[in-house]
């Protein structure tokens, strides 16, 4: 197959969408021909191949960040994305376009399905549906929800990341489009061995790991409060990634005087990553929201019992008491009690990471793309281009 995926963000720009983007399609290169639509800015080759796909980029010019999009940028995707993806289909035949993320990548990948006669398989991610920390969420403003769905009626398939993504579409948008399940997937852990000397971390604490882009709707400034709480348990707080949040929750640490027990690391290489991973003794999360949550699946690779909310796609593959610990959404105080008690059951701590790498099993990135191949030819065939 010739496939082309559409996506507004692709490594290194943005986060787990463009992160799982990467994995699948570079899974798929290996067996067929894979061509990647997305953003240029940040100084990134307008064209490129790695790891056996080609990556086209168009100019959005507003980005600042790579961790994380701003409106202009987003908006600027848009005709960008349509022009010069016109003219990659006009010299290409490609059998079937994947969008990834309703809005902003949806209307582009639309456009050019209809323009070159091919179909469009749509993947929502959860946040391009609905995101409950922002009040630019489409699910809360009527014109952008008509506008969604009218691009997933056009869509000739759609594919979500977990129940909860597609009881977001359901919800919100439409109840009568035909869709498929497709957990998403990792990529194997790279084997890193590390000291704690090395990223000048305590040898004798009990550290806590969270990966993402500092965001709000990450809400990182609800674990570096819980520190107040866990520093009495020799804890400490290991905070990878970077975004807009980062100055502010430094110094909320440092005003609450925890700046001692929270380390921010930035936005570290996969490898730094799987490192710290691997020093880690438990993972915590106080997203407001995942539509799926890839981090928590690199944190059961990585033999880590995981602490988040029951609030989201990781309500599909993460069981109380069984992958590590799940509270109702804000509940910070059986949340810290929670770390609490794993802090002081090492034999528990041990339980549970041999049961969670037994489980990350059925979700690493080889399981995924082939049930997104079947679902291309199965789509391709039904649209008559086989």
């Amino acid at each position: 197959m010739k496939i082309l995926f559409v996506n507004y963000e692709y490594p290194p720009i943005g986060g787990g969408g463009g992160v799982i983007n990467a994995a699948l399609a570079e899974e798929l290169a290996t067996r067929h021909e894979v061509t990647v639509l997305s953003s240029q800015g940040l100084g990134l080759q307008a064209t490129e191949q790695r790891n056996g796909v080609r990556i086209v980029r168009v100019p959005v010019f507003f980005r600042r960040r790579q961790a994380a999009a701003n409106f202009a940028s987003l908006l600027a995707f848009l005709p960008s994305g349509i022009f010069y993806g016109r003219r990659l289909i006009a010299a290409e035949n490609f059998d079937v376009i994947n969008t990834h993320f309703v809005l902003p990548s949806g209307p582009v990948g639309d456009v050019l399905a209809r323009w070159g006669s091919m179909p469009n398989v749509l993947s929502v991610h959860g946040g391009d549906l609905f995101d409950p920390s922002k009040r630019s969420s489409p699910h809360r403003h009527f014109v952008l929800r008509m506008w969604i769905r009218s691009l997933l009626k056009r869509a000739s398939f759609v594919i979500g990341q977990s129940n909860n993504t597609l009881d977001n579409m359901k919800k919100f948008y439409r109840s009568d489009i035909e869709t498929e399940l497709i957990p998403l997937g990792i990529q194997r852990p790279l084997k890193a061995t590390a000291t704690r000397e090395e990223f000048d971390l305590p040898a004798d604490s009990i550290l806590l790991i969270t990966v993402g882009r500092l965001v709000s709707r990450k809400a990182v400034d609800q674990l570096v409060t819980a520190m107040q709480q866990l520093s009495s348990s020799k804890a400490d707080l290991v905070i990878v990634g970077s975004g807009p949040e980062e100055n502010s929750l430094k110094k909320l640490a440092k005003s609450l005087g925890v700046g001692h027990c929270v380390h921010i690391m930035g936005q570290d290489s996969d490898l730094d990553k799987a490192k710290l991973l691997g020093l880690s003794d438990i993972y915590v999360s106080t997203s407001q929201h995942e539509g799926f949550g890839l981090v928590f699946l690199e944190a059961m690779a990585a033999g880590l019992p995981v602490v988040c909310y029951d609030f989201g796609g990781q309500s599909d593959f993460l069981e109380d008491n069984a992958t590590g610990r799940l509270f109702a959404l804000n509940d910070l105080d059986r949340f810290v009690q929670g770390i609490v008690e794993l802090i002081s059951d090492k034999v528990g701590r041990k339980r549970i990471g041999e049961e969670n790498l037994k489980r990350v099993e059925s979700y690493f990135i080889d399981t995924c793309a082939r049930r997104y191949e079947n679902s291309f030819k199965r789509i391709i065939a039904a649209h008559g281009r086989d």
